[in-house]
């Protein structure tokens, strides 16, 4: 194997799709700050039984692990940089109100989530701690529709659930913890079938509930319908009076329900969405409520978000061409030393000419020069190259 070979699902960046990455970076970060997210930047690696503190085993499968030469300890490199905010907001900010919280970064996963896709996602996300009530799940969600409005990459529908309904569920059921993890499993696949086969043993109501989870799609009639099919407990309506609010509150973006979503299920606490445009097969962001996390670090804080991969949404979305350098005479000494100063200012990539490089430049992104005429230095097309 070639020594530059890199691992599968790992790649390397090149300068176009790089330039592309940051100025999309810079552009959400900077809306962010505008609706009051402050920037945080947890390390790459922490110590494991931290890194997975809340996160129940659904980060544990993904998570590289190795062990610390200077303490002995097992980390991890992160899959998700979500529980490290939570961390920072529980032990570090120690606020008493409100904290909106963004941050931007690396993950690595053990294994693509999806066909095609990278090991190493740049994760981008925005979360909200302290306060329970809807009003913060409307604002994360369409901080969501917005981010992805300012990269030009319109959301075709945003898909809503709730797992307090699977919860409460499985709580009447009074299921086996195996078997809650394969009626998650199957209905996240929406396995019908082995759904069929795995609720035989549960008692009514429950069973047909659970049968009519996956069935339960659409707009916000399935509302409705939820209602009329799931057994009216307290846990229930509360969780289908928030989808309500929620939808009212979010008039205007494409909402739709799907009770059968529930991912995240040893994660989530409450409402989580996920959404999707018509250039992208999956989900091209996720999000809900994660209220359990903030206690698990020993300070229990409602917390909502969302999470992208930055690097994901940067091949979706249509750039204009690439800016175009100007070349230079490497000696800037007088006039041409004032003459790149002003080129600079006026946002104009000016590239200075290290000798022996004849013939290159092209290559290196110039298209024009600095010529001097008549005693005064002038942008002409390149020539030569």
């Amino acid at each position: 194997m070639q020594r530059w070979v890199l691992p599968e699902s790992i790649e390397d960046v090149l300068p176009a799709e790089a330039r592309r990455i940051e100025a999309l970076r810079r552009a959400l970060l900077d809306a962010f700050e505008l609706h009051g997210y402050q920037l945080v930047a947890p390390p790459l690696l922490e110590y494991l039984d931290s890194l997975l503190t809340g996160s129940g085993r659904d980060l544990d499968l993904s998570t590289f692990k190795l062990i610390d030469q200077a303490s002995g300890r097992m980390m991890g490199v992160r899959a998700d940089i979500t529980p490290q905010v939570a961390r920072i907001d529980a032990h570090l900010l120690n606020r008493r109100g409100v904290a909106r919280l963004c941050y931007c970064g690396s993950v690595l996963h053990t294994l693509p989530r999806m066909l095609l896709g990278t090991r190493e996602p740049l994760q981008l996300g925005a979360e909200i701690y302290g306060h329970a009530g809807l009003e913060a799940d409307t604002e994360i969600v369409r901080l969501l529709a917005r981010s992805l409005e300012i990269a030009g990459v319109a959301a075709s529908r945003i898909d809503v659930s709730h797992v307090g309904l699977f919860r409460a569920l499985l709580a009447q059921a009074g299921l086996a913890p195996d078997l809650e993890e394969e009626l998650f499993a199957l209905l996240q696949a929406k396995d019908m079938p082995g759904l069929r086969l795995r609720v035989d043993s549960v008692a009514e109501p429950v069973r047909s509930a659970l049968l009519a989870l996956p069935e339960l799609y659409g707009g916000t009639e399935v509302l409705d319908r939820a209602a009329g099919r799931l057994p009216q407990t307290a846990e229930v309506v509360a969780a289908l009076a928030d989808l309500r609010g929620l939808a009212d509150s979010l008039a205007g973006l494409p909402i739709s329900f799907d009770l059968a979503d529930l991912r995240g299920f040893n994660y989530h606490s409450g409402v989580v969405f996920a959404a999707y445009c018509d250039a992208h097969p999956a989900a091209l962001a996720l999000g809900g409520r994660y209220d359990r996390v903030g206690k698990a670090f020993g300070r229990g804080r409602a917390a909502t978000g969302f999470s992208l991969d930055l690097r994901e949404l940067a091949r979706l979305v249509d750039w204009p061409a690439e800016r175009k350098a100007i070349l230079a005479p490497a000696d800037t000494s007088g006039a041409l030393k004032d003459a790149v100063a002003d080129l600079r200012a006026n946002g104009e990539i000016v590239v200075l000419a290290l000798s022996g490089h004849e013939g290159t430049w092209a290559e290196a992104g110039c298209d024009r020069q600095l010529v001097l005429r008549g005693g005064r230095w002038c942008v002409e097309p390149l020539e030569g190259e």
